[in-house]
């Protein structure tokens, strides 16, 4: 385990204020890893040439990343719970940069040749295997620093971390990619992950009540047998809770198309409506920059009026409209899709639904992460990551097949349809004067004290 900086001060560390420095480093650590995952995906276009891929070769390769999140994040989440965040944090971010120089020197085109298939797709899984520390780790350290009433603007303006991430991406990579190639674009995916990982070992401390509560616990189950359950229930492991595994797989199916406008829309507006890489850049832009705004409104909204489930509900609901829009429009101008009009509605109809889609991210994490539990909270994101990011390897997968088979119109429509599929998973909304409700009435989580009450952070 790492230990703290040897300047750090401890009081300096359980200050209320601090807790804003570790959200932060949350979203440091966050929008470096998502500039290389919803980054490198705005290359699309230029890496297809790049490295002489078809659309299959593409879909593989862009899927690769996540699947290696996938494989992973879930451990990570463990390791979390057992290390803390601080050396989960430094580890993980400190070796995705070392694996992203290893890719700007060795698996990069150049002009003396283009390095083999297996070299990038082995290199991008190795990113994704060790960049999914940052998701559980952030999260769990978001979760702990600051209180019920707080938790979902916290949660959502760490989420803004992903599109922030993205919306960078989108405006650097392509240039990079256009103009010095793909050794300068995971170079400078590199030195973003060192400077996060920078900013963690400054700052990043767990607040002492989080360690003590295992003891806590224990303590508790020994002194009163009637809440030997209650404590039973707080250390036992989301692994074995139902409501966390669906509340998981739903936010999973959710982001599926999400994940389909950040990795074929550019291939979309490209072969389908013949934008150049102005318009291309513009709507991936404001798809990331919407989805930041969107994640810090939906936060605060429902940290002032509660129902974070109703809100996933109607988010979902609305997104299945966006997609249902966008495939129709791309339907009707099948004919002219490269008129300027065409052009004008699919490209906004499509940065639509990728804010729609995006949107509601900080609620359902916050949400996950009461129902496990704030002492389990690294378990339960990783459970949540790694349906996610099996997600996004499965859709870029998938979407060249249904295009082959079918066309884009209906690509569309079913990503839409990925929406209304979590909702039979998503947790149901409750009366809010109902006691014991998670989530909805303000209570705080099990195991932690709220970060406005003197003396905590």
């Amino acid at each position: 385990m790492i230990p703290p900086l040897p300047h750090a001060s401890t009081a300096d560390a359980q200050r209320p204020s601090h807790r804003w420095k570790v959200l932060a480093v949350g979203v440091a650590a966050n929008a470096a890893f998502s500039a290389a995952a919803a980054g490198l995906p705005t290359t699309a276009v230029f890496m297809r040439s790049g490295y002489r891929l078809d659309n299959d070769q593409l879909g593989l390769a862009l899927g690769l990343l996540g699947l290696g999140v996938a494989l992973f994040e879930l451990p990570w989440g463990l390791l979390t719970d057992r290390w803390g965040d601080r050396p989960v944090l430094l580890t993980g971010l400190g070796a995705t940069a070392a694996a992203l120089a290893w890719m700007s020197g060795f698996a990069s085109p150049t002009a003396n040749g283009v390095p083999a298939l297996w070299l990038l797709a082995l290199g991008l899984v190795l990113v994704g295997i060790l960049g999914g520390s940052v998701n559980g780790a952030s999260g769990r350290a978001v979760m702990a620093w600051f209180d019920e009433g707080e938790r979902g603007l916290a949660m959502s303006i760490r989420q803004t971390a992903v599109p922030l991430g993205g919306g960078l991406g989108a405006l650097l990579l392509p240039w990079l990619a256009a103009h010095a190639g793909f050794g300068a674009v995971f170079g400078a995916l590199s030195v973003m992950c060192g400077l996060a990982a920078a900013l963690a070992a400054v700052w990043l401390r767990e607040p002492e009540r989080v360690r003590a509560a295992p003891a806590r616990i224990a303590r508790t189950a020994q002194a009163d047998s009637s809440a030997t359950t209650a404590s039973a229930r707080e250390a036992a492991s989301p692994l074995r809770d139902g409501r966390v595994w669906r509340a998981a797989v739903a936010i999973g199916i959710m982001c599926c198309p999400q994940f389909a406008v950040l990795t074929f829309a550019t291939v979309f507006l490209h072969d389908f409506s013949h934008a150049g890489i102005g318009t291309l850049t513009m709507v991936m832009v404001a798809v990331q920059l919407g989805a930041m705004v969107a994640r810090i409104a939906s936060g605060r909204w429902t940290d002032r009026r509660g129902d974070r489930r109703g809100f996933l509900r109607r988010c979902a609901w609305l997104s299945c409209l966006l997609f249902a829009a966008l495939g129709a429009t791309a339907w009707g101008v099948e004919g002219a899709p490269a008129g300027p009009g065409a052009v004008l509605a699919a490209a906004s109809l499509l940065a639509a639904a990728g804010i729609c889609a995006s949107a509601w991210h900080g609620v359902a994490y916050t949400e996950l992460a009461t129902l496990a539990g704030a002492p389990r909270a690294g378990t339960a994101l990783g459970m949540a990551n790694s349906c996610v990011y099996l997600g996004l390897f499965l859709t870029p997968l998938a979407i060249p097949h249904v295009v082959a088979a079918s066309s884009w119109p209906a690509t569309w429509v079913i990503a839409g349809l990925c929406m209304l599929a979590a909702l039979p998973l998503l947790p149901k909304s409750m009366p809010k004067s109902m006691p014991g409700t998670l989530g909805t009435t303000g209570r705080a989580m099990p195991g932690t004290r709220g970060s406005t009450s003197p003396g905590t952070p």
